[in-house]
């Protein structure tokens, strides 16, 4: 399949790497297979799956998380971070960031310490208004490719792109002119680190 071509591409051009995955699925063993030397971790909200799929394969790393939005609050997060400046590209942080409700906060140590190669959102859930949605998945993917300290680019695969959120906060965020491959429902964004000496304005809330 397309969808999963271009991913495997990637991992297996930059294995061993650092692969973080929203979401657990029954294509979490091939992905963890597919980087044996590397750190693939998977970050799940469904408790009730999490237990499944980590008692099957409890050699996954794994971690159940919640998430602090609702699909449903989407529009008004989109028009709130424009005010806050601890949003804003030039400041913006993940770990303890409570000002900034796109930003993903109390996760596990490692997914803050980690300099990630590859991050996967194909998840949280985003069809029902009560579901956490991906907008802060996806803002936070954006954070860290930029705060990038390693040489190289981030890769950051969008799944379900034929939603509305996804595809409008992938504009926001992970910009267009960064999208190198899309195929079905999938975008691939390949992000460069904004360097030490780049000048931003701080008052500035535009990442593209």
């Amino acid at each position: 399949m397309a969808e999963i071509s271009i991913s495997f591409n990637v991992l297996k051009e930059l294995a061993p790497a650092n692969f973080l995955v929203f979401g657990l699925g029954r294509d979490s063993l091939m992905w963890a297979s597919l980087n044996p030397r590397g750190k693939t971790l998977f970050l799940e909200e469904d408790l009730e799956w999490f237990q499944k799929v980590t008692k099957d394969s409890p050699f996954l790393r794994a971690h159940h998380v919640r998430y602090r939005t609702q699909l449903q609050e989407a529009d008004r997060l989109l028009r709130s971070y424009k005010t806050e400046p601890s949003c804003f590209p030039a400041k913006s942080y993940l770990r303890g960031n409570e000002r900034c409700k796109l930003a993903l906060t109390g996760l596990p140590d490692e997914f803050y310490d980690t300099e990630w190669d590859l991050i996967m959102v194909d998840a949280p859930k985003g069809y029902f208004a009560e579901a956490p949605g991906r907008m802060a998945a996806i803002y936070s993917a954006a954070v860290m490719a930029r705060n990038r300290k390693k040489p190289g680019v981030t890769h950051v695969f969008l799944h379900d792109v034929n939603r509305r959120v996804e595809k409008t906060f992938a504009n926001e965020f992970l910009c267009r002119k960064y999208r190198v491959h899309a195929a079905g429902r999938l975008w691939h964004f390949a992000i460069p680190p904004v360097a030490a000496n780049a000048t931003i304005d701080g008052g500035d809330y535009r990442f593209c």
